[in-house]
C-alpha cells in the first residue's frame, strides 16, 4: 500500500506579540481596546511564563513540532495561516488586526511549511493591500495557498501538491460568517478577497462538490478546509456533520479540515475518511489573557493523517499534544497529554471515534466500520 501522510495543525497566528519577538518585526502600534502595542502581549505572556528571549530565530516557534516533523517526516504540510504578512498600514478597524512582516514570514520555511490555507477572519484585516503583499510573500517563499486571491478565480482555485509518484493532493479553502469572516470580504470577479461560503446548504455543498469534481483527476487526494463556527465550546451544530458527510460522498474528500475554534473539537472518520471539527489553535500570543482557561486554548495538536494514495481512505492518524509557552511549543507533560486525550475522546465517542494514549505519550485514533468502510484501529505513525 502506498500511503500520503499529511500534516494538519489549527490557527498560526504569528502576528502581533509572536511578529515582536522575531528579527524584524512591523511597528507595534495596534488599534485594539485591550492593548495598544504588540509590546504589551509579550509582556503578558513574559509575566505568566518568564522572559522570552529577543530577538529570536526564525525556527524558535516552532520548538517541539520541529522534532515531531523531522520524525514523522509528512510528504505534506498544510496550516491555517491566520495572519496576514504586510507592513501595510491600511488596516481595517476591526477590533483585531493580526499581521507579521515579510521579513519574518521566513518562519514558515523553517517548518517546511507547504501550503497556507487563507480563507478564514484575519486574511483582509490590513486590506486588500495587507492581502496582496501575503500572496507574494508566500509566492517568494515557495508556499503555496488556498482560499483567497487577487480576484474570485484565484481565490476559489485549490493549491496544487505533488505527492509521492505521479499524484496530486488539491486543498480547497472555504471561510463562513460564523467564524466571524465579514460577508463583504467575498472575492469578486474583479476584486481581491477571500473564498467565502455564504452557507452550509445542500445547494453549497452541491457547488462545492461539483467545483471538486471538475477539478480533480483519478487518485487525487482532497482535503477541503473550512474555517467556520465559534472560537469558544464543543458542541458540533448538525449543519456541519451534513456538509462534512456530503463532501465526502459526493465530492470524495478524504479529509474535511475545521478550524475557527481557539481548541480542539470532535474528530470524526466518516466512510474512513477524517472530519476534523476543529483544530483549535497552533500558535498564538494569548499567553497571559485571562478567560476560558477550562478550554485550555494553551494545548495545540499536531494532526498526522495517513492516507491510502489509492483509495483516499484513512489509514491510521496521530496526534501529537504540544504547549504554548513563552511563544514556543514545547512537548505536553504527562497531565495534560492525559487531560486532552480524556476529552478529545469524550467529544468524538459520540462520532464513533475513540481517542487512545500510546506509550510514547502520542494519541491514536480508531474508528468503527461506517457505511461500508473497514473497521480500523490505528495504531503510531512509523518513523519514515
Amino acid at each position: 500500500m502506498s500511503v500520503v501522510r499529511v500534516f494538519l495543525c489549527g490557527d498560526v497566528m504569528t502576528g502581533r506579540g509572536v511578529d515582536q519577538i522575531m528579527p524584524q518585526p512591523c511597528e507595534p502600534t495596534l488599534h485594539e481596546g485591550y492593548v495598544q502595542s504588540a509590546l504589551g502581549y509579550v509582556q503578558l505572556a513574559e509575566a505568566r511564563n518568564g522572559a522570552i528571549p529577543r530577538p529570536v530565530d526564525q525556527s524558535y516557534i516552532w520548538g517541539e513540532a520541529l522534532v515531531e516533523l523531522a520524525r514523522c517526516k509528512p510528504d505534506v504540510r498544510v496550516i491555517n495561516l491566520e495572519t496576514t504578512i504586510t507592513r501595510s498600514e491600511d488596516y481595517l478597524d476591526k477590533g483585531i488586526n493580526y499581521r507579521m512582516s515579510p521579513e519574518n514570514a521566513a518562519c514558515l520555511s523553517a517548518a517546511g511549511v507547504d501550503c497556507c490555507v487563507l480563507a478564514n477572519n484575519h486574511m483582509l484585516d490590513w486590506g486588500p493591500s495587507g492581502l496582496a503583499d501575503t500572496l507574494t510573500a508566500l509566492q517568494r517563499l515557495k508556499v503555496k495557498s488556498a482560499g483567497a486571491g487577487r480576484n474570485l478565480a484565484e481565490a476559489e482555485a485549490p493549491a496544487v501538491l505533488p505527492v509521492a509518484g505521479n499524484g496530486r493532493m488539491l486543498v480547497f479553502s472555504f471561510a463562513l460568517a460564523s467564524s466571524g469572516t465579514p460577508r463583504g470580504w467575498s472575492a469578486k470577479a474583479d476584486a481581491a478577497g477571500v473564498n467565502f461560503l455564504a452557507d452550509l446548504s445542500e445547494r453549497s455543498a452541491e457547488r462545492v462538490c461539483d467545483k471538486i469534481v471538475q477539478t480533480r483527476r483519478a487518485r487525487d487526494i482532497v482535503i477541503v478546509s473550512l474555517h467556520w463556527g465559534p472560537n469558544w465550546g464543543y458542541g458540533i451544530p448538525d449543519e456541519q456533520t451534513r456538509f462534512a458527510h456530503d463532501l465526502i460522498d459526493r465530492g470524495g474528500v478524504s479529509v474535511v479540515y475545521g478550524h475557527s475554534s481557539h481548541h480542539a473539537k470532535a474528530i470524526e472518520v466518516y466512510r474512513n475518511r477524517l472530519v476534523l471539527y476543529g483544530c483549535g489553535d497552533f500558535l498564538n500570543d494569548y499567553e497571559g489573557i485571562e478567560g476560558y482557561e477550562e478550554y485550555r486554548g494553551d494545548l495545540p495538536l499536531m494532526y498526522f493523517a495517513d492516507i491510502d494514495a489509492l483509495s483516499g481512505d484513512l489509514v491510521a492518524a496521530e496526534l501529537v499534544p504540544l504547549q504554548i509557552k513563552r511563544f514556543q511549543l514545547v512537548a505536553a507533560s504527562a497531565g495534560d497529554a492525559a487531560w486532552i486525550r480524556q476529552t478529545l475522546d469524550r467529544e468524538s465517542r459520540p462520532f464513533g471515534t475513540r481517542v487512545t494514549q500510546a506509550p510514547s505519550g502520542r494519541l491514536v485514533l480508531s474508528w468503527a466500520a461506517s457505511r461500508g468502510g473497514l473497521p480500523a484501529s490505528g495504531g503510531e505513525a512509523s518513523t519514515r
